[in-house]
Formats: C-alpha cells, sequence, structure tokens
C-alpha cells in the first residue's frame, strides 16, 4: 500500500547571540501517524570517517545528506551567510516536509531569505513557548530525544513541500548576522549538530569565510578544526575548512581580530566554578610580514645523519630537506652544515653568511653527502652547539636522524647534559627521528631541554616534506624569547597568579604563526596582559587590556578548559616519559581522562563495561602498570607513543586532535603487537584489562561507502553490502561532561561511588510526565544530556536520576 509520510524537517541557521542551540543544517521528523526516529550515524572522534549506523527505522522514512556548504563574507561584526544542502528521500514513499529555524530567544532575527529547488517559502515565527509545545509534541510522538537539546527556543516554520521518494531536495538559506566581539575577538559560530541525522556519512562538507577588517588582521584562529589560511593582504584572509565522507563531530568555531600593533594578544576565560581555578586562553600572533619589511636575522645549523643506516631514498631525501633550507635562506641569515657517522665532519670551520657564493658551494658540499659507518650523536651535538658564538640573533639547530647513538658516549642522560653544557647561546633544536629505529625518547629529552620540538618521520614519510614545513614555520622570527604575565589593573606592582601554563617556557614569534597559550588562574579580575621579546638586540614590551572571568554564565568558552586538559595530560605523559612514574600524576592522569572523556593509550580501559569510573585507586594501578610500555624507546611501538604524546602536547584544535588521537591509539595497539617476545616480557606482567581496549561491533551496512585506509569505495547506486569491523561508540562528550556507555548505559563521569547506589538513585521512564516535568523544572542544565541515545545516569544538581526506557 502506497501512502505519504507528513514529515517536519528542521532546518536551523547560526546565530550569534547563543552558543547552545543555534544550528546550521536540518533534520527529518515525522509527523504521521507512524513513531519514527532520526536516523543515526556513529559519532565518535574518527581515525577514519565513519561508517553509516543508522538505527533500525521503517524504510518508508529515511533520508541522507548529501552536502553541506556555507559560504560566508564578514566585513568587520557583519556576516552575510548563504548556506546550501542537499537532502535525498532514501525512502520508498514520498514525504511532506517544512523547515523549522530553532532560535536562540525572541526577537533575535526578523527576517531570513530561504529557497528549495530556486522557490522562495515564507516563514511563520513561533514564540519560545508556542515552539516548546511543538518541540515536545514531536518528542513524546517519535521516542526520540533528539529535539530536546532545542527546547526554549523560538522557531520559523515554513510552509509545507513534498520531496518525492529518491529524490533530493537543494535547500538554500541567506541571512545577515551581527557577530559577538569577546575580549576583542570577533567570534564566528556554525553549529553543524543537526548533520548527524542522516543515514549517510556527507559526501561534501565545506565551510569558507572572506574576512575583511579595517585595521590588519591578527589572530585567526579555530578551536575546533583545522583551517587553512590565505591572507591576499594584510587586511584581508580566506579561511577554509573542507570534509568528505564525513559526520560532524564539532560545531565549526573561529576567532579572529585586526589592529596596528606589531603583536596581538587576545585572552578568553572559563570558570564554571568559582570555587576552583579557572581557565584562560591566550592568543598571540605577530604581525604579518610583508615582501618590503626586513625580517629579523637568524642563524641556521643543519645537523644530518649520514651512517650507514641513512642509505637509499632517506639519505636522498634528507640532502633534497637540506638543500631547501639552503635556497630559502635570507641574505641577512648565517648558517652552516653538520653531517655525522662514526665522527661529525663540519661544511665550514665556522658560521657562514648566508651569501649566493656560499649557498652554491653548501649546495655542492650536499649532494656529495653520502651515508657510512657508525652515529655518533654527541659529536655531532658539540660539534654544532660549540660553533654558535652569537645570543643576539635566533640560533636554529635542525638536528636529523634515523637511529640511536652507536659510537661515542651512548647512554641517553648523559648525551641530554652533553647537548645542555654545550648549548651555551640559548640555540633551539629542532629534531627530526626518521624511521623506528631511532631513539624517540632521546630526542624528546634532548629537545625538551633545548626550548625546540620535535617531529617523527615514519618509514612511510617523506623527510623533505617534514623538514620543509618546519622550516617554513620557523623561517621568519618577528619577536623571539617572548614572556608574558598578568599584572592587576588597579595595582600595577601585583601579578596574577597562573599555573600549569602550555606552552610553559618562553617561546618564538614567528611571521604567519597563532600561538595558542592555556593555563590555569585563581584571581579573577581586570587584567593588563605584559609582553615582552625581543627584535633582534631590542627588548620591546607590549600591554594589552583582558579579563579573567569570576565565574561563566554558559558554556560558551568551555573549549578552553578542554584544549587545557588535553595539554595537560600531554605534560603528565612527558613528565612520565622522561622522570618516571609518580603515582600522584597517573592519579591525575585517570582523573582528566575520565571527567573529559579524553582516553590515551594507557586509559583506553577506561571504557570497558567492567571498568568502574568510581574506582579511582584501582583505575590509577592499572594505568600505572600500562604506562611502564614508555620504557620502550624504539621500534614502531616506541615511536608511536611518543607521537601520541606530540599530538596532546601540540593540540591547538579538538577535531584534528581527537582523529590523530583516535588514530594513534590504533597505532600503538599495533606496535605493542608487533613486539618480540623478549620485550614484551621485559614491561612485566599485565593486568586483566586490556591496555588498548577497543569495543568492536561488526555491522553489515546496505550501500555504505568503505571507509577504511586503502579500500575501494562501493560504487554508488549499487545494492552491494559491505561489511566492516568499526568502533562502537563507548565515550561521548555533552557540554563538557564525559559519558561512558557502559552494558548499554549511559554513565555521567561526575556521579560518585554514593551516587551511583541504587537506594540513592531517582528512577525516571523516558518520555513520561515525570520526564517531562523534570525538563521543565531543569530545562538546560538537564536537557542537553537526555539527547543521548539509550538509557541514561545523569547527575543533576548532585542527584542521580536513572533514565530507563
Amino acid at each position: 500500500m502506497s501512502f505519504n509520510l507528513k514529515a517536519c524537517l528542521l532546518f536551523v541557521i547560526l546565530l550569534p547571540f547563543t552558543f547552545s542551540s543555534a544550528f546550521g543544517q536540518g533534520v527529518l521528523v515525522n509527523e504521521g501517524g507512524v513513531a519514527v526516529q532520526l536516523p543515526r550515524v556513529i559519532i565518535f572522534p574518527p581515525r577514519r570517517p565513519p561508517l553509516p549506523r543508522p538505527i533500525p527505522v521503517p524504510v518508508e522514512s529515511s533520508y541522507a545528506i548529501k552536502s553541506l556548504e556555507v559560504s560566508t563574507n564578514i566585513t568587520g561584526q557583519i556576516a552575510d551567510v548563504s548556506v546550501s544542502q542537499t537532502f535525498v528521500n532514501t525512502g520508498k514513499n514520498q514525504m511532506e516536509v517544512s523547515f523549522v529555524f530553532p532560535l536562540p530567544y525572541d526577537g533575535a532575527i526578523n527576517s531570513m531569505t530561504l529557497l528549495v529547488d530556486g522557490k522562495e517559502y515564507n516563514a511563520k515565527l513561533l514564540k519560545a513557548t508556542d515552539a516548546r509545545k511543538t518541540y515536545e509534541d514531536i518528542v513524546r510522538r517519535n521516542q526520540d530525544p533528539a529535539l530536546l537539546e532545542w527546547i526554549g527556543n523560538g522557531m520559523f516554520k515554513t510552509s509545507v513541500f513534498p520531496i518525492p521518494a529518491g529524490e533530493s531536495r537543494v535547500v538554500n538559506l541567506k541571512y545577515t548576522q551581527l557577530l559577538k566581539v569577546d575580549g576583542g575577538l570577533t567570534d564566528f559560530l556554525f553549529t553543524m549538530s543537526t548533520a548527524k541525522y542522516t543515514s549517510k556519512p556527507i559526501e561534501k562538507l565545506e565551510i569558507s569565510l572572506n574576512i575583511e577588517t579595517p585595521d590588519e588582521m591578527k589572530n585567526i584562529y579555530s578551536p575546533t578544526h583545522e583551517i587553512k589560511i590565505k591572507r591576499p593582504t594584510p587586511t584581508k584572509a580566506v579561511v577554509l575548512y573542507e570534509g568528505k565522507d564525513i559526520v560532524p563531530s564539532s560545531d565549526f568555531r573561529l576567532f579572529f581580530d585586526s589592529g596596528k600593533n606589531e603583536v596581538s594578544t587576545r585572552l578568553l576565560s572559563f570558570r564554571p566554578n568559582p570555587k576552583e581555578d579557572g581557565y584562560f586562553m591566550l592568543l598571540a600572533s605577530p604581525k604579518f610580514a610583508t615582501d618590503d619589511q626586513k625580517p629579523v636575522a637568524k642563524n641556521v645549523l643543519f645537523v644530518l645523519d649520514n651512517s650507514g643506516s641513512m642509505s637509499g631514498a632517506k639519505i636522498v631525501q634528507a640532502r633534497d630537506a637540506l638543500k631547501f633550507v639552503l635556497n630559502n635562506l635570507r641574505e641577512e641569515d648565517t648558517f652552516n652544515i653538520v653531517q655525522y657517522n662514526s665522527n661529525a665532519a663540519k661544511f665550514k670551520e665556522e658560521i657562514q653568511p648566508a651569501t649566493k657564493e656560499y649557498i652554491s658551494e653548501a649546495t655542492s658540499y650536499a649532494d656529495s653527502i653520502r651515508a657510512a659507518g657508525g652515529t655518533n650523536i654527541g659529536d655531532a651535538l658539540n660539534t654544532s652547539l660549540a660553533m654558535i658564538q652569537d645570543n643576539k640573533i635566533p640560533n636554529y639547530v635542525l638536528f636529523l636522524t634515523d637511529g640511536c647513538p652507536t659510537a661515542g658516549e651512548t647512554n641517553e642522560m648523559k648525551l641530554n647534559e652533553l647537548a645542555v653544557n654545550a648549548n651555551k647561546n640559548n640555540a633551539r633544536i629542532f629534531a627530526f627521528g626518521v624511521g623506528y629505529d631511532v631513539n624517540s625518547r632521546l630526542l624528546d629529552r634532548i629537545v625538551r631541554s633545548n626550548r625546540g620540538q620535535t617531529e617523527y618521520v615514519k618509514p612511510n614519510e617523506n623527510i623533505e616534506e617534514r623538514v620543509s614545513r618546519m622550516y617554513n614555520r620557523i623561517s621568519s622570527p618577528i619577536l623571539t624569547d617572548v614572556a608574558f604575565k598578568f599584572v592587576r589593573k588597579d595595582d600595577e606592582k601585583q601579578n596574577y597568579t597562573t599555573n600549569r601554563v602550555y606552552p610553559n617556557n618562553n617561546f618564538d614569534l614567528f611571521s604567519g604563526e597563532q600561538l595558542v597559550i592555556v593555563g590555569r588562574y585563581s584571581k579573577s579580575g581586570k587584567v593588563s596582559i605584559n609582553v615582552e621579546g625581543k627584535v633582534g638586540e631590542t627588548v620591546k614590551t607590549f600591554n594589552f587590556d583582558g579579563e579573567l572571568v569570576d565565574e561563566s554564565k554558559d558554556q560558551t568558552s568551555s573549549f578552553i578548559s578542554r584544549l587545557w586538559a588535553i595539554r595537560r595530560i600531554g605534560e603528565i605523559l612527558d613528565q612520565v616519559d622522561l622522570k618516571g612514574q609518580n603515582k600522584e600524576l597517573i592519579d591525575e592522569l585517570v582523573a582528566l581522562s575520565t571527567a573529559y572523556g579524553i582516553l590515551t593509550p594507557y586509559t583506553s580501559f577506561l571504557a570497558d563495561d567492567s571498568v568502574s569510573l568510581t574506582n579511582r585507586e584501582n583505575n590509577t594501578t592499572t594505568a600505572m602498570s600500562n604506562t611502564r610500555s614508555l620504557n620502550v624507546v624504539q621500534g614502531k611501538f616506541g615511536l608511536d607513543q611518543r607521537v601520541g604524546k606530540l599530538n596532546f602536547q601540540q593540540a591547538d584544535n579538538l577535531d584534528s586532535f581527537h582523529a590523530a588521537n583516535e588514530q594513534n591509539i590504533d597505532e600503538v595497539q599495533l606496535g605493542e603487537r608487533g613486539m618480540s617476545g623478549d620485550m614484551r616480557r621485559g614491561l612485566g606482567s599485565r593486568p586483566s584489562a586490556s591496555l588498548y581496549s577497543s569495543s568492536r561491533g561488526r555491522q553489515t551496512l546496505p550501500n555504505a561507502r568503505a571507509m577504511d585506509s586503502g579500500s575501494s569505495a562501493v560504487p554508488q547506486g549499487t545494492d552491494e553490502v559491505v561489511e566492516r569491523v568499526v568502533p562502537e561508540l563507548s565515550v561521548q562528550t555533552v557540554n563538557n561532561r564525559a559519558f561512558f556507555k557502559k552494558n548499554g548505559v549511559w554513565i555521567d563521569s561526575t556521579l560518585s561511588e554514593s551516587q551511583m547506589k541504587k537506594e540513592n538513585m531517582i528512577s525516571v521512564k523516558q518520555f513520561s510526565e515525570d520526564y517531562f516535568k523534570l525538563i521543565a523544572t531543569h530545562k538546560e542544565a538537564l536537557t542537553p544530556y537526555l539527547t543521548l541515545d539509550g538509557p541514561q545516569i545523569i547527575n543533576v544538581k548532585g542527584q542521580a536520576y536513572n533514565f530507563t526506557p
């Protein structure tokens, strides 16, 4: 029998006035007599694009979001936003749909233009009280909590139009908004949370922004996504984010500012509990270097391992990397080359100016380098660092090796001490570890003691590409040895105390770089941010105004605490790696992983059904045992652990971090499996909990596209069934609160052992009258957490509620 399903498509827009319930894409909600939940896709920080996993629903009602494209022009604070979204009716019958736009509050906007396949549709305004009933009716009828996050919002609603089975509709939306300014930063948000309600991943997702400011643009930063930035002029920027075959796991957010100073510094803060230390983020960006601006002179030493193990493609790529650096030196720069195997050899006895003649001679010297002999890292460090005699300009050592020290001094601790003692002029050492034979902990130790950074080049990666990327970043220093402090506005003699700040030492600012600093603070109030650094020999000081909030009113800036937690975990892992195990540090590691749902290779066992989140002592013991794996310093297992640690230490945005972390946990697991029996025995006994637990589930997915790395896609339009093993969703974060799925029940990570006792919990049947009474009572303090599918135990103002089907 053929019939039409009457449905409501929620197509929601971004508005700048609130960040908890503004949306940028749509969902189909059944309004007919049959209760149908929204289609779902696995949502987790993906190591690869996730596969569709629809909840079983009647095939008569199903749809997919094929594409989502957002084009925005921003002039000052005014944003003109155009959204184009393609929906496909993948069900068997025609659907009658309308568009509904949730608004953050009544009167937020008063006009918009909406076209469906080129035809304009008028929208009717519903105030929050009327809209609440519409949302609740849909939730009650479809037994689906997805729309609860919008309760409390007003809405625009269009008239009904059809989408025949198998056909698509292109929806275009245009609107203008006034962007919010916070702490001197203009804030653009495009919320993509409703895009997860689709039966398939989005084939194309693109967000482009053309930004123009009255003064020179400085900070351009996204805490959520890895973006590409082009700056055609000092006052214009083009920002692009692209994704293919993905399901958005976070909203898109961008901050930017402009100014006339050589350096711009902006302060954001977040303090959910005034009785505890708050979190701050400091964004710093230097003046964008122009062609007519004379850059700061620098000294570059390229130290190249040419031992026998570097033979073949590695030495060719290393020579090409060296020649790239030589060809990109400026005339005011100085340089030298050190090659080392069993002994170190120099291009010239002393550092040379980067003239055309010396660059030409050095290029010929690079071509003559051949691989042979052992690896004398100590001699290479001594030889290169001894050449540096001038600390009035920035000194950078690019140190490349593919192995462990086999000649001269070989002790890890003594080599680090040697480097520190030899580095009398405060050079920064940037180390490149090539392949799996390198002693990754040694490189991390040397770099940490000498204010640099480590890069690891795996066997399938190109050395020249990684070295050139690093050199391009440091090629144009603008301000060196930079330090900052917060000074009270009402008493300039008193500094504000900050703690656990990352990065936690002086740094250099480079042209085009966006520096992101996060930390904790205890006292709130208006502050003056003093930034001091050197331009050549001249010390320069800059002052900026800011404020550290006493208590945050909402979750708008909660990303700051999450980014801080990620970097703090990186710092903990680094300390355990370089200084040995410490129970207090491991306990903090477990606490952060539990509170934020940020898993590491050493705490992923927390996601196991059998592990109690409240048994902190036992979980710390397990993590202590797991971190002994850091004693492995070579091989794939050793290197992947250091790569994972760097992911935490260098995290700048949440989306790319979670993707890299998920992949790294898999890589570390594979590395452990590849260890020899002797190495395994050296790590001691394992706890019963799996070290790298990742619940797996097998699904049969019709028309699913093959998402595994290296696999070919299933041809579109076929009925081929693809079977893939994919991770079960076991951890989700809502409003910065982690939930772990244990035996099919979502457990709030903030619950105590006492709250979790059956006699202390209040049971509430989902979608009952008591359920909706609680929603009416607690509103936004509860509704975001109820959107998780399935049974839940939630901490609501100190009371545990057990929501059951």
